[in-house]
């Protein structure tokens, strides 16, 4: 699968919503959720791996959301403590293999263990210089445009800035993802068909790919499949495409 895939139309950016751990859990016998999420992490280390090797510049995965708090306090504390041992765990090969690691989120509303583990493998993978894996914990799009709005609203009452001079770039500017590209390719697992809150200013003009498969099940050869249909669509940001082809 990986020899159809042209090396010279790589997305830049990835962004996955890693769904279909509970479901997983099901269907092998668990009534536990959380025995999905233990299982996601293969997934999370192929995909990464899988970015990685193809010269993927930034890949972001769903890790837990904004309104992921309003689950069940035991699945919470579970998942942020496996969320603590996998980051502990990982960070060393994460370096080895040159990948930086990065967040996007309300860090601050995370426990105070998981801030400090997170913190630790950013300084240990920050001189890498391949892939940048962003893990988007305590994320939600809504809240991320509100923050911004709310910085830009504080710099025109100090007479930082004129109400005129608020563009596009100025918004995207206060936004978590400030100095990234926008994702080229949005990867949903588990069927759904919607986009859950999920880089709503950053995906305007991203290529959406919907797939059956269940996170936990998601493998580099998923990866691959995804990136040829995205090689096989003519992106056309609003023009035509005659436009695009001159």
């Amino acid at each position: 699968m990986k020899g159809n895939i042209d090396p010279n139309k790589i997305p830049r950016h990835i962004a996955v919503i890693m769904d279909g751990n509970g479901r997983w859990a099901k269907k092998q016998g668990m009534a536990n959720r959380v025995f999905g999420h233990r299982n996601a992490i293969k997934a999370v280390r192929e995909i990464t791996e899988g970015c990685a090797e193809l010269g993927v510049e930034y890949l972001t995965l769903y890790t837990f959301s904004s309104e992921n708090w309003d689950r069940p306090a035991m699945e919470v504390t579970a998942i942020m403590q496996l969320l603590i041992s996998t980051i502990e765990k990982e960070a060393p090969k994460l370096a080895k293999n040159n990948v930086r690691l990065q967040t996007i989120g309300d860090i601050e509303k995370l426990p105070k263990k998981c801030q400090e583990q997170l913190e630790q493998a950013k300084k240990t993978t920050s001189g890498c210089t391949g892939l940048t894996l962003n893990l988007a914990l305590s994320y939600g799009g809504r809240g991320e445009i509100l923050r911004s709005v709310r910085s830009i609203a504080q710099k025109v009452a100090k007479g930082e800035i004129n109400p005129d001079e608020i563009d596009e770039k100025v918004l995207a500017d206060g936004l978590y993802t400030a100095g990234m590209p926008d994702p080229d390719l949005f990867i949903r697992t588990s069927g759904e068909m919607r986009v859950s809150n999920f880089l709503l200013w950053q995906i305007a003009y991203t290529e959406l790919y919907i797939t059956d498969i269940l996170w936990p099940d998601f493998r580099k050869t998923d990866l691959h499949q995804a990136i040829e249909d995205y090689q096989s669509r003519e992106r056309r940001f609003g023009k035509t495409s005659e436009q695009v082809q001159e």
